[in-house]
């Protein structure tokens, strides 16, 4: 796991739980190790695209330094997305997780998104929208900021670990027959 955050690493291991649990028919212990990533950013990524290639190589360096020695090599980011809808700019914010499986397989997932609110970013300049959003850290992060609390980042990351989960062994696990 790309990250030492506790936050990042629950979210990680509630998503590989909570998939195993609705495909296996067996318990499976889930174990995560975490590493230091080198480059931290102050503040998010602004484009949807530039969360996803971070993630993507923050996983696929975890790989190809580490080899054989994990089943799974995943990185999960939180970023800013602008999308133009009509005469407005609106930005959201999400979780992504890239996991590299085995045999080299990749997949993304991507968490719900929340708009940020227009008041809280009216007249900041895109490159000051990462640093003007609320939400620290130690309280969740800015998605627990906007929702009140209800959508963690644990959440969000273990919601985008499920969805890359899901994408990566589409077709390969079944369905248990005795969940509800």
């Amino acid at each position: 796991m790309a990250s030492p955050n506790p936050e990042k690493l629950l979210g990680v291991r509630d998503g590989f739980l909570t998939y195993l649990r609705q495909h296996l028919s067996r318990v499976v212990p889930v174990a995560l190790v975490p590493h230091q990533v080198q480059d931290r950013l102050l503040g998010l990524p602004l484009r949807d695209e530039d969360t996803v290639d971070l993630t993507r190589s923050r996983a696929r360096a975890l790989a190809e330094e580490l080899g054989n020695t994990y089943q799974f090599y995943v990185s999960t980011e939180g970023g800013l997305d602008g999308v133009e809808a009509g005469d407005k700019s609106l930005f959201f914010v999400r979780s992504w997780t890239a996991i590299v499986g085995p045999g080299g397989g990749e997949a993304l997932g991507a968490s719900s998104a929340v708009q940020l609110p227009e008041r809280l970013i009216e007249g900041l300049e895109n490159e000051d929208l990462p640093l003007a959003v609320p939400g620290t850290r130690r309280s969740g992060g800015m998605m627990s900021s906007l929702t009140g609390g209800v959508e963690t980042r644990r959440r969000a990351v273990a919601s985008a670990t499920f969805n890359a989960l899901s994408s990566l062994f589409y077709g390969q696990l079944g369905h248990r027959s005795d969940h509800s």
